[in-house]
């Protein structure tokens, strides 16, 4: 299953400036491009803090969302995961799926990257700087990437894409 993590930075390359802090800062044709692309693949891969950053699951696709809770609320369009990355996988590949767009938060995000198991960078860089925030990805790590395509969505926007490179 191909993994596409896509997300919205600041320049300073943060994604938030907390685990609750709602993704309003983005650009109306970043949301319209996430959209697009997590529509099409139909499932979204997140954390439960980044969940609860929305008001509402996503609409036209799977909201799948790691989570500790062991009696999570059930919510339509949403189904919750916990263990290896791996398995979650396997599982969506088994429901039909081919193509999964990861969509945080930070530690996901790592959890992801360290198993090896993104394929592709999409990367919205908004004109905003955070200082202080929640980066990409939390761990340590040394990973190379290709650039594949750049594309400038509105006068100050651009999203990078790479490849990645294990």
């Amino acid at each position: 299953m191909k993994v596409i993590m896509m997300m919205a930075m600041t320049l300073d390359g943060k994604i938030a400036k907390n685990s609750d802090h709602f993704p309003d800062w983005t650009s109306r044709e970043d949301k319209k491009y996430f959209a697009k692309v997590s529509r099409e693949a139909g499932v979204v891969i997140m954390g439960d803090k980044t969940f609860f950053t929305f008001p509402s699951p996503l609409r036209e696709r799977l909201n799948v969302v790691f989570t500790l809770d062991e009696n999570p609320k059930e919510i339509e369009n949403v189904k919750w995961v916990k263990g290896e990355p791996e398995n979650v996988l396997k599982e969506l590949e088994e429901m039909g799926y081919s193509l999964a767009i990861l969509g945080g938060g930070s530690f996901i995000n790592g959890m992801f990257l360290k198993h090896k198991l993104i394929d592709e960078i999409h990367i919205t860089v908004e004109p905003k700087i955070f200082g202080d925030g929640l980066g990409l990805f939390k761990g340590d790590f040394d990973v190379n990437l290709r650039l594949i395509d750049c594309e400038k969505i509105n006068e100050d926007s651009m999203v990078l894409k790479y490849k990645v490179l294990y």
